[in-house]
């Protein structure tokens, strides 16, 4: 077993038991590898107590080496794997939890049918989180959703329209009227400034009663089942809610606020066979999707 693996492991665990559940070694066994580790150091790395594992100052040095080493690892096996035919090794994505739960699971279906060789790592948070996860190289693409700076290279997936979703209200002059909670989930800080301004540019009052949850799943079945109205991307609605969506419209009639979703990462990560692979399945659904949508 890898030295860095098993430190990066007690770090992260800062439990001796659990870590060893996760390298699948005995306890005991473990022990007896760090003491050899720690030997091979010439220092103690860990602070050993009844709550579990604390790095010493110099184990926290050692962590990050072990962290970086691991990543420059896994960095030269995708090299290496990139100047074979074959499409294999790691595939890490960092994605908006809205396409994560929504869209993206049929993506990676197609994709692991056609490239079972290659291991994949998924994690899902904000947009802003992916960003952050992109330039610690925690992934080699990402996922993000509306406006985006990113300088490197991106390309543009599918634009959806945002719609107001009740069981009640039918029209959004209604709104003014209800009494019935507005029901938002928490999300990065531009998706709330664009609802903010469409709806002071709409309504004098703000809603008179909210109801705020973590997750817009949450959101979405609050509102299917009566409990109040709220606005949700088209992305996550299937077409089979019994409930009134009401397009957020402008003056003009047309469609005012939508939501742009982006594939983004350093040049360099594109060229990976696993993330060519996997940017040209993902085209393939957001053309799909950009037509429906178009319809």
């Amino acid at each position: 077993m890898n030295e860095f693996k098993l430190i990066k492991t007690l770090a992260e665990e800062g439990n001796m038991r659990k870590a060893a559940e996760r390298l699948f070694i005995t306890q005991p066994a473990l022990s007896q590898r760090l003491r050899t580790i720690e030997k091979e150091w010439g220092t103690q790395l860990f602070i050993r107590s009844q709550k579990g594992l604390e790095p010493t100052p110099a184990g926290e040095l050692v962590i990050e080496y072990a962290k970086d080493s691991i990543v420059k690892r896994e960095e030269v096996f995708e090299q290496i794997a990139a100047t074979v035919d074959q499409v294999n090794g790691t595939l890490k994505i960092a994605c908006a939890s809205i396409v994560g739960q929504s869209w993206l699971p049929q993506v990676l279906k197609e994709f692991v049918e056609r490239y079972p060789k290659v291991q994949i790592s998924l994690i899902t948070g904000w947009s802003s989180e992916i960003v952050k996860a992109l330039n610690e190289r925690e992934a080699h693409i990402g996922i993000v959703r509306g406006r985006t700076d990113w300088k490197n290279t991106k390309h543009h997936l599918f634009r959806d329209q945002l719609y107001l979703v009740d069981k009640e209200i039918t029209a959004l002059d209604e709104v003014k009227e209800a009494t019935r909670p507005f029901i938002q989930f928490k999300s990065d800080s531009n998706y709330h400034q664009e609802i903010q301004h469409w709806w002071q540019k709409h309504f004098t009052q703000k809603p008179g009663h909210q109801i705020t949850v973590d997750q817009i799943e949450t959101c979405k079945q609050l509102a299917i089942n009566g409990v109040g109205y709220a606005i949700l991307p088209s992305i996550t609605l299937l077409g089979d809610e019994k409930v009134n969506k009401i397009p957020l419209l402008n003056s003009e009639e047309e469609f005012e606020l939508t939501r742009d979703t982006w594939l983004v990462g350093y040049e360099f990560a594109f060229e990976l066979k696993q993330v060519e692979a996997f940017t040209n399945i993902v085209k393939e659904f957001a053309s799909q999707i950009q037509s429906v949508h178009e319809l």
